[in-house]
């Protein structure tokens, strides 16, 4: 109670204009108090009228009142203070230019606590008691302090707007109901705001789940990055021990040339040496020997020539000039062809699979789905060269056209590990993974058009040999009448429709898609297969017993 009593005293002897208490507090004609200044200020306003109001109770006085300090209400205020009183409110409690204002308040007024959708009026904590205590004042609407109360009334009729119109999708009054809203599909405002409530909470549920979905999605995706730089990383690490291995074996393949040269090059030096130091001492021998018959034959005395001739030392054998094998001036010019030999093979091998190591880098991509084009020209963005592998080619079949078309031609081909030697069957030189797509034009009895490992078996005829008979392999076969089948394992599901003597098969190595196309005017989906790829693929023709037949690669722009 005696709180109560401060909070009183407070009120009472408070300015209704500056919400401080009194300062120099002057009585007007009415009996309302406020501060002298404050009074001053505000009659100052009203000067021109010539017409002084109370802020208060509005009424009015003329001439403008003398006003003189109350000094009894100057002591109360003094005493009061000692005991206790608190100042106005802080600056922050006044309402800027952004804020919603009491509606009550008079002079400096406090900022809105809460709005009343009845009232259509904002009230501060002060005046906002009153809406809970009087029980009439309880059942109003309040909500947050808003700038916007008079948009909820009717701008024809003056009343509030509690109806909602179905038909114009806005709020109307009950006048408008019954006036230029008649015959309208309404409902209460309070129903239709409880329906789009409801309405509401089910698409905030269903953003809430999108989120969690999302949420889940971002946490692959973070796994996926992470997963790709540390294969990435040990990629880069592998390659880089695979080539260092490397440049360390052509490091010792080179010093081991250089060390076999250079002992052949001193076993030849030392015995063109040898040969050298005979020769040369054999013509010291010869030079001495004909300066003595030169000497002899000088001789004028014919006792002393004929008796210092038989004194003369026979010649040394003569070294057979034969023995003597002088080379073509090549020497090492073996070694070289043959170390330009292995450089050539070398070169022909990078040549040849490194196109296939970057393709298969930018190929990398990530769990993000990619949908399977729809058109033509959506497909050719994954089109890739393929050509056909002879090492793999069965004996009956012949190719031609850079090693994109197969006929059927006897031909004669070298042993080879990976040839077919009984199914008339051939595989790309190219293996497969990533997206990729292809066409074949083909014309005959019948053809597969198939994909297939690389560890299919090739020697005989048996299933594990035929193109769709094993789980090594997947055959489309096309048929004279434009028919197909399709065959994996030993199952074979024949398609429905027709098709073109041109087919296009798109792969998504990764996604486990493998879908045939009859390639026309338009794309024809004959069949698609969705299983898990474990290995890369290779493109892959097989021709029935029939010499009627022809496909080809199609070289695609």
């Amino acid at each position: 109670m005696a709180q109560k009593g401060v909070q009183l005293d407070r009120e009472t002897f408070s300015c209704c204009i500056c919400l401080d208490l009194l300062k120099h507090p002057v009585t007007i004609p009415c009996g309302h108090n406020y501060c002298m200044n404050c009074i001053k200020t505000h009659w100052d306003k009203e000067e021109e009228k010539k017409l002084y109001s109370c802020p208060q109770c509005r009424k009015t006085f003329t001439p403008r009142p003398v006003l003189v300090k109350n000094t009894m209400l100057a002591d109360l205020v003094e005493e009061l203070k000692k005991t206790g009183l608190q100042a106005a409110p802080a600056d922050h409690c006044y309402a800027g230019p952004e804020d919603v204002a009491c509606d009550v308040c008079t002079g400096k007024r406090l900022k809105a606590l809460k709005s009343c959708l009845v009232c259509l009026a904002s009230y501060c904590e002060k005046h906002l008691q009153r809406h809970y205590d009087v029980p009439p004042l309880k059942k109003h609407k309040l909500v947050d302090p808003s700038n916007k109360l008079q948009e909820n009334i009717c701008s024809h009729h003056d009343e509030v707007m509690k109806i909602f119109c179905h038909n114009d999708q806005q709020c109307i009054c009950y006048l408008c109901s019954m006036d230029e809203h008649k015959g309208h599909d309404t409902v209460s405002a309070e129903a239709e705001r409880t329906e789009r409530q409801r309405k509401l909470e089910g698409s905030r549920l269903n953003i809430h789940q999108r989120i969690l979905n999302r949420k889940d999605y971002l946490k692959l995706l973070h796994q996926e990055v992470e997963a790709i730089n540390i294969s990435a990383d040990e990629t880069v690490e592998h390659s880089q021990q695979i080539f260092n291995k490397l440049i360390i074996l052509m490091d010792k393949r080179c010093s081991d040339v250089e060390q076999q040269v250079r002992s052949q090059q001193r076993t030849e030096v030392s015995r063109v040496q040898e040969l050298q130091e005979k020769l040369e001492q054999e013509i010291t021998e010869l030079k001495k020997s004909d300066a003595e018959l030169e000497k002899i034959s000088h001789t004028e005395d014919l006792n002393q020539f004929l008796l210092n001739y038989p004194s003369l030392s026979p010649l040394s054998h003569s070294t057979d000039s034969s023995s003597i094998d002088i080379r073509p001036l090549r020497y090492f010019q073996d070694v070289t062809d043959a170390v330009s030999e292995t450089r050539d093979k070398l070169l022909e091998v990078m040549k040849e699979k490194w196109p296939n190591v970057l393709l298969t880098v930018s190929e990398v991509d990530v769990l993000l789905s990619i949908s399977e084009p729809k058109t033509r020209a959506g497909f050719l963005k994954y089109s890739r060269e393929i050509t056909l592998d002879p090492n793999t080619t069965n004996t009956v079949l012949k190719l031609s056209d850079g090693n994109r078309k197969v006929t059927i031609a006897h031909q004669s081909y070298s042993r080879h590990q990976d040839r077919f030697t009984k199914c008339w069957q051939v595989l790309s030189r190219e293996s497969l993974t990533g997206r990729r797509y292809w066409e074949v034009e083909w014309s005959g009895e019948e053809i597969d058009i198939a994909v297939a490992y690389k560890d299919i078996r090739r020697k005989g005829d048996s299933d594990e040999c035929v193109f769709g008979q094993n789980n090594k392999s997947w055959a489309l076969s096309c048929y004279y009448d434009r028919s197909y089948t399709l065959c994996y394992n030993k199952v074979e599901t024949p398609l429905s429709g027709h098709g073109s003597y041109k087919i296009g098969v798109y792969l998504d190595h990764r996604a486990g898609t493998l879908s045939f196309y009859s390639v026309s005017e338009t794309m024809t989906l004959l069949h698609r297969v969705q299983t898990t790829f474990t290995q890369p693929l290779y493109a892959g023709l097989s021709v029935g017993f029939s010499y009627s037949f022809t496909a080809e690669f199609c070289k695609l722009k």
